[in-house]
């Protein structure tokens, strides 16, 4: 349902407000759970001591970030953006504003994440080629990801909470 206060009185806008929540929704679970999934097998990936698996799931981290993730990172906020502007939420509207600057934050972590992805795939790609260890920097790079990932991801959760519950 549309929210009661909507600007959308028309079925056309009401139909389109449901639209795009739907395709919200659908883009935040893209998100979240590739983001959650991917990190979960790179995280224990780093912890089996086997190169090559290391090698494949970085490599499949980095394609998953740039087939699933990125897509669903520009969708969110048009969508919800477009959403706001349908109901005739003011952006100041308080679970609004500190779900858009949570979002930024995530987007401020998740970057540089992505950037340690990529060099930690082909540090891992190159050790398995030649047959060696990971070098220091891969586990240099490996404690940056964890130390990002985890308030990226407890930060995605209070904005699904703001979202469902809309405080204030």
């Amino acid at each position: 349902q549309a929210p009661r206060h909507c600007h959308c009185h028309r079925p056309a806008t009401a139909t389109m407000y449901l639209l795009l929540k739907y395709v919200h929704i659908l883009s935040s679970v893209v998100l979240v759970g590739t983001g959650f999934g991917t990190a979960y097998y790179l995280f224990f990936a780093n912890r089996s001591g086997n190169v090559a698996a290391q090698a494949e799931v970085a490599r499949l981290v980095v394609r998953a970030d740039w087939w699933f993730t990125t897509p669903a990172v520009i969708v969110q906020p048009l969508t919800g953006l477009a959403m706001v502007y349908l109901a005739g939420w003011p952006l100041s509207t308080p679970w609004i504003a500190w779900s858009l600057a949570l979002y930024v934050l995530t987007g401020a972590l998740w970057l540089p994440v992505v950037v340690l992805q990529v060099r930690m795939a082909r540090m891992a790609a190159q050790a398995a080629r030649d047959g060696q260890p990971l070098p220091a920097a891969y586990w240099r790079c490996a404690r940056w990801w964890e130390a990002l990932g985890y308030p990226a991801f407890v930060a995605m959760l209070v904005v699904f909470w703001l979202m469902v519950s809309k405080p204030g």
